[in-house]
């Protein structure tokens, strides 16, 4: 600190006669001008002292020292050193430009000694984030010449601190995995190497805790708090125990919904019908947050921009019931002067500001602001999204601060798995979220496997032309072999146009345009027509009129000879007659392809389809959601030029429901129609068999891969083959499914057990029912040895169990069936695994 030794005579001492000592860097003058006072007023020592603090606060003195001699005032300063480079030493898991922004000295600056500590603090928190607790930093100085210094951190960085185990108390509604679903704290164990949630990161802890309240408002526990939340560091192990006290309270039900308009020309009751809450249902508070955003959107289409929705419930504990009412009113007119993007280093200004329903110049609505801040987050392209206002130029007008920090959005993954369809497989994949930081998704797949092979490319662009439609293509490549579910290969390859426009939040509908070629080839062995007797022996009638027999193709067959057709072995002597008396027998005996398939065997088809999908989602999640609805319809129709022409039609509806604690139900229906059209077609305007549909596990598990639905019986038994699966023009099927923890393992394993039952139906068939060869007509044959068509409606049943495990390496599934009825030409399967890796 400063000495001064001055006598009661200072008072009278003039400033200038101040003598400066020490200085290098500094001008004298520069010292002197703290010390400086008015005309004629004395420099007391209380202005000395004064003086003297204010040159320590520059931070450019180590030390201050005033005395006086004689008639003077002597100041003598040590200045700090100037700072040549700031280095880092040990750091290995934060790079040094990271580290560099957190501290605030730099290069050329003014050696401070309460600067380096201040610096060493930060170091410390920036460190504690990424759940380092034991990391020691150590500030050092080594001197150079001429005033200069280097300023060196040493740091050891120590181990992570992990989080060892999270507990919950007082949670009786939900079960402690459906709490852990929703944070994102993890804990660590087996596959912690593959994650990085399982460092305690106080920051973090504070927004699951508000996630766990978002959880329970969504599902009417409004009372809901987070009593505490509690992270003990265990230092011998280097790790927390987190303990997270809540207070659930009761279930609130909604009560009244009403509309309370304050603006003299919107009616409350034309309002009333756009809310999403209804009286009985359960309080969700995110239902609540929609319906501010739809009043808000509907009253500023009426003209009142300014206009503020705000929600105000009445609890009735001795009902339970929330009593909801909407609140209009007109808000202060306020304008937004400013939309000030920070923090984005990678994507572009724009991606951001078309989140916002409102620009420079607008009116200031914050429920707007709120919808952009949760579409900003739910893009996934920042690791924070933080939206704060500031007053702006004018008292109505205000500046909207966006602060975010991009994050990685890219991903390169390699999968391998095995399936009983598909044997095994493996598909390396690059794919972009945020190309270029344009918000454009752009996918580059190969897929490689024992019985399939493939190459893919998919672009989409989220708001086309500025809109928000989104718009795409995909280009595609892909190539199946035969296996021991199809008797033909089939190679296609083309392209598709996507167009979505979104309705509402949950509704949208996309259009798409594919265009393909395709070929099916099936095995030789399989459309030979082997006789059975000296290969291709066939009798001729001669211009003469005898008979003689010759090889198929033979050279020496006299020109205008008549064929009359293949030769059979008949008690060993050449016949025309077959004993069975089917005109192919021996075309089939050696085990043939159906004529449905080989109808379009070896022929390319060109297939120019326009199709839509209507899209309904309010899952809460999705990936392995647990409330909510999901339903889809789509229709294509062929035809549109090309060579096939149909009319197909499929949907889908799943419900999800979260019974208790964790036990997750859902229910899934789906139906499914096709039908030809036109009658250019050679075959009068039916199907192709392959575009019909052909069902397996994916309808009711317990049965093969196309192990359901009509077959072709007329090459049955031959040569031991089983009949061909021709596929069906409809299908339904139904499911009902429970999974739930397994509680004796460990999250981190994350199994899940399942209880299923499936039903279903595939039926009917529009393709060929014979195909003329040079030895007669191939059949098709439906019906069983029984008599019984195969393309009859049928239902087929199973119940099952199954294993899900969302393992590190992607998703896994066993299940094992047992069906409760089926038709007697269906394939069954009751053992089925599935699954990938990824990493």
């Amino acid at each position: 600190m400063a000495s001064t030794a001055l006598s009661t005579g200072v008072n009278a001492q003039s400033a200038s006669s101040i003598v400066v000592q020490g200085n290098r860097r500094i001008e004298a003058d520069t010292v002197r001008s703290y010390f400086s006072t008015g005309p004629g007023e004395p420099l007391s020592a209380a202005r000395v002292d004064e003086a003297i603090k204010a040159m320590y606060a520059t931070g450019l003195f180590r030390d201050v020292r005033v005395s006086r001699q004689g008639g003077r005032l002597v100041v003598t300063v040590v200045e700090n050193d100037v700072i040549n480079r700031v280095v880092f030493e040990g750091n290995r898991r934060l790079k040094t430009e990271q580290l560099t922004n957190e501290i605030e000295s730099r290069p050329r600056g003014t050696f401070s000694r309460a600067t380096v500590q201040s610096d060493v603090q930060r170091l410390y928190d920036v460190y504690r984030r990424t759940g380092r607790y034991d990391v020691e930093i150590v500030p050092k100085t080594i001197q150079q010449p001429n005033g200069r210094m280097d300023l060196v951190f040493e740091i050891n960085e120590g181990k992570k601190a992990s989080v060892r185990a999270i507990n919950f108390v007082g949670n009786n509604n939900f079960g402690r995995q459906r709490l852990l679903d929703v944070m994102s704290t993890g804990e660590t164990g087996l596959f912690s190497w593959l994650r990085s949630n399982d460092v305690y990161d106080a920051d973090r802890l504070n927004a699951d805790q508000e996630a766990l309240r978002r959880l329970y408002l969504r599902s009417g526990y409004v009372d809901m708090r987070v009593v505490s939340a509690r992270a003990d560091f265990d230092r011998a192990a280097n790790a927390f125990t987190v303990t997270i006290e809540i207070e659930e309270g009761p279930q609130y039900r909604i009560g009244t919904v009403d509309v309370q308009s304050n603006i003299r020309d919107v009616d409350g009751a034309v309002l009333r019908r756009i809310v999403r809450t209804s009286p009985g249902g359960v309080y969700n508070v995110e239902l609540v947050d929609k319906s501010l955003e739809d009043v808000t959107l509907e009253v500023a289409r009426r003209g009142y921009a300014f206009a503020q929705v705000r929600p105000r419930g009445e609890r009735d504990p001795s009902t339970l019931t929330v009593n909801l009412v909407y609140v209009v009113e007109e808000g202060p007119r306020v304008y937004v002067e400013r939309i000030n993007i920070r923090g984005n280093t990678r994507t572009q200004d724009r991606v951001v500001r078309r989140e916002f329903d409102m620009a420079e110049g607008d009116a200031y609505n914050r429920v707007l602001v709120d919808r952009a801040e949760r579409r900003l987050k739910n893009l996934g392209f920042f690791k924070n999204v933080k939206i704060t206002t500031e007053p702006g130029s004018a008292a109505d007008r205000v500046i909207v601060n966006v602060d975010v920090e991009d994050q990685p959005t890219g991903q390169f993954s390699i999968s391998g798995g095995y399936s009983t369809s598909d044997g095994f497989i493996a598909e390396a994949s690059v794919e972009e979220r945020n190309f270029l930081g344009r918000g454009q998704f752009v996918r580059l797949g190969g897929t490689f496997g024992q019985r399939t092979q493939g190459l893919n490319f998919s672009f989409t662009e989220p708001y086309l032309l500025d809109y928000r439609l989104s718009g795409g293509f995909d280009l595609f490549w892909r190539h199946t072999s035969v296996s021991n579910y199809q008797s033909y290969a089939s190679t296609s390859y083309g392209g598709t146009l996507r167009l979505g426009v979104p309705i509402t939040e949950n509704f949208a509908i996309q259009a798409r345009y594919t265009a393909m070629s395709q070929r099916i080839t099936l095995r030789q062995d399989l459309t030979n027509c082997y006789t059975g007797y000296n290969g291709n022996l066939r009798q001729y009638t001669l211009a003469n009129g005898t008979v003689q027999n010759f090889q198929q193709g033979d050279p020496s067959i006299p020109a205008g000879a008549v064929d009359n057709g293949p030769l059979y072995n008949v008690g060993g002597v050449p016949s025309l007659t077959n004993p069975g008396g089917a005109a192919l027998f021996g075309c089939l005996d050696d085990g043939e392809a159906s004529a449905a398939l080989r109808a379009i065997d070896g022929r390319s088809r060109f297939i120019s389809m326009l199709g839509y999908s209507l899209i309904y989602s309010n899952l809460d999640r999705a990936i392995n959601p647990s409330q909510g609805v999901f339903a889809e319809l789509r229709q294509d129709v062929a035809g549109i030029g090309g060579d096939a022409k149909f009319v197909r039609t499929t949907g889908e509806l799943r419900y999800y429901h979260d019974l208790t604690n964790d036990w997750i139900l859902m229910l899934r229906g789906q139906a499914g129609n096709i039908f030809g059209w036109g009658s250019t077609k050679p075959n009068g305007g039916k199907l192709d068999s392959i575009d019909q549909f052909f069902m397996g596990p994916e309808l009711v598990r317990g049965f093969q891969t196309a192990g359901i639905g009509p077959r072709d019986f007329a090459t049955a038994g031959m040569a031991g083959r089983l009949p061909d699966a021709v596929g069906g023009t409809s299908y339904w099927g139904a499911s009902a499914e429970v999974t739930f923890p397994i509680t004796f393992l460990p999250k981190d394993f994350g199994m899940r057990g399942a209880l299923y039952a499936d039903a279903g139906a595939v039926w009917g068939y529009n393709s060929v029912t014979g195909l003329q060869t040079g030895g007669g007509v191939l059949p098709v044959n439906l019906n069983d040895p029984s008599g019984r068509s195969s393309a009859d409606h049928v239902v087929r049943s199973s119940v099952g169990v199954g294993l899900l495990w969302n393992s590190p390496f992607g998703p896994i599934r066993f299940d094992y069936s047992f069906v409760l009825s089926k038709a007697q030409w269906d394939r069954t399967q009751f053992f089925r695994f599935s699954g990938g890796t990824r990493f």
